[in-house]
């Protein structure tokens, strides 16, 4: 649902120095850190597509609730006072929550918005990476 392959969050990893072998470039000690950090809060558009739909599918009352404010939501976008980043990132979310391919083009448009390189060319790839999980599921239903 989220169009994130595995190769994408896989590289990740492995940028950070996380899953490579001890001594290979790029990797880091494991350290054990003796401060308490804060509690990790997961990013609903990095977790996998299958967790979110266990987490909606635990509670048949939530799920309805979030389809109801997802269809309440998406005609008032326009109202929110966000930057290109912000706005770009909520319609990824609103896109992935819904199974709504309808709205990438405007995701598209305000990715071209964004004025931070590095940013929109995230924000490109993750269109692209968007597009390649609706042309999979497409493919898949044909079959």
């Amino acid at each position: 649902m989220f169009g994130n392959d595995d190769q994408n969050q896989n590289s990740g990893a492995q940028a950070a120095g996380v899953g490579s072998p001890a001594g290979a470039p790029g990797s880091t000690p494991d350290v054990i850190s003796s401060t308490p950090s804060a509690p990790v809060v997961p990013d609903p558009l990095a977790m996998p597509s299958a967790q979110l739909a266990t987490d909606t599918a635990i509670d048949p009352a939530l799920a309805q609730i979030k389809q109801q404010a997802l269809q309440s939501l998406e005609p008032l976008l326009g109202h929110l006072d966000q930057t290109p980043d912000e706005k770009f990132k909520t319609l990824m979310m609103l896109i992935q929550a819904s199974d709504n391919s309808k709205m990438l083009h405007e995701a598209y448009a305000a990715a071209n918005q964004i004025t931070d390189e590095k940013a929109r060319a995230q924000a490109l790839l993750d269109i692209v990476n968007e597009i390649n999980y609706f042309a999979q599921q497409a493919q898949a239903k044909q079959q």
